[in-house]
Parts: C-alpha cells; structure tokens; sequence
C-alpha cells in the first residue's frame, strides 16, 4: 500500500523542493499551497503523513491541523516545517500534537529521514487504499467516501478491498464468488454477486446507473477502474 504525503506550503519552490525529495525518496506525493486547498487534498487523497507550514494563505498551519486532527484524530501523521523558529515555537508545536517539527531553512535530504522515521513509527496505522476520495482500512475494517464514513456489510468490504486491492483487472463472477465464499457449502449463484455490485455501487458512486469506479465489463465480469477519472 502506497503512503501517501501532503505537503502543505505556500511558497511554490520550496514546496517542488520537497517534493521532489520525497518523490526521489519513493513516496506519492501530492501538494497544497494554502490551508484551503490543503482540506480538499486531504479529503481527497486520505495522506498518511502531512509536511505543514504554519504560515498559510486563507487558513492558518494551526487551525488546518486541529481541523485534520477532528477528521481522522491521531491516524495521520504531521511534520511541522517553519520559520517559526524559536524554541518555544518548537514546543507549542509539539505540544500541540505534531510528530516532528524542523525550522526553516533546512535541508531536504534532512526532512527526508525525518518523514521516514516518523514513518517507521507511525506507518502501521496507516495501512490504506485510496482512490479519488474513498480510502478503505482494512486494519480498521473502514471505509470513508471523503469525509463521510460508510457501512458496509462484510461481503460489500470484503468485495471493494478485494477490488481496489487489484485495479483495472477485470475479474469474473466465478473469480469473485471464489474469493468472497471460499468455503461455501452450497452453490453461489452469479446473481449474488450481481446484487452486492448493485448495493455496494449506492453506497460509492455519485451515479450509480453510470458508474466510474466499478465498471461491468460486458461478457467477463467487473473492474475497478483507476486510471480513467
């Protein structure tokens, strides 16, 4: 499972510095240059660890981390990176909750092997499939669409993890009832996984009679679609 990082920062090439480390570094990255834009990416995208400035544009550092904080509590991981340097800004900063806080100038290669020490701390809560705003947790047994959790049934999660675990394969009826009844003591009929897409299909897609993220592939069975928005 991919981790994914915010970088929240106002100034557009100290945030291509980053995030051009981390990327070299084998982690997606995705960006936000205000604190705003920053709740939509992370409604979006579901980070496992957030870069923050403190100084933003439209929302400060400090009201989007205590927004974050509201939407997935201690979940998400958050590096504070800025020119509030002293060492009682250090302090606010960890008192407030942050993982790690590093001053501003520094050195990327530096926040680099910060990210992943935090990470090696932190990252087993974070084991998570995201695409275009739903994010499962299998740990957690969770699914959010955006900010909005969903209940689903056992087969409904185990149907959508066994899906987005595999994007843009398309599996058949057959494939699919040997992975969601392994040990069935009677026959499964086609139908049955037929009537868990329909369900799970209400709960995911903005328009169901039109899906986009799973699609039935005439003939063959269903995909999980990615690489298409």
């Amino acid at each position: 499972m991919n981790q994914t990082i915010l970088v929240v920062e106002d100034d557009q090439l100290t945030r291509q510095l980053i995030s051009d480390h981390l990327t070299e570094a084998g982690f997606q990255v995705v960006e936000a240059a205000d604190g705003e834009e920053a709740k939509d990416v992370f409604l979006e995208e579901h980070p496992c660890l957030i870069v923050l400035d403190l100084v933003l544009p439209k929302l400060s550092g400090e009201e989007l981390f205590q927004w974050i904080r509201k939407q997935e509590r201690n979940e998400v991981s958050i590096i504070i990176l800025s020119a509030k340097a002293s060492t009682q800004d250090r302090i606010n900063g960890l008192r407030m909750g942050a993982d790690d806080y590093m001053a501003k100038p520094f050195d990327p290669e530096e926040l680099v092997a910060h990210v992943e020490a935090v990470l090696r701390r932190t990252g087993q809560y974070c084991q998570k499939l995201i695409h275009n705003g739903l994010c499962i947790k299998p740990r957690k047994g969770e699914v959010l669409l955006y900010d909005r959790q969903l209940k689903l049934t056992k087969h409904e999660f185990n149907l959508l993890f066994y899906l987005m675990e595999n994007p843009n394969v398309v599996f058949s009826r057959e494939d699919l009832i040997n992975q969601l009844y392994p040990f069935a003591d009677q026959e499964i009929m086609d139908r049955t996984i037929d009537a868990h897409i329909k369900k799970l299909r209400r709960k995911i897609e903005e328009n169901p009679s039109n899906p986009k993220r799973i699609q039935t592939v005439r003939g063959m069975g269903y995909i999980f679609v990615t690489d298409v928005e």
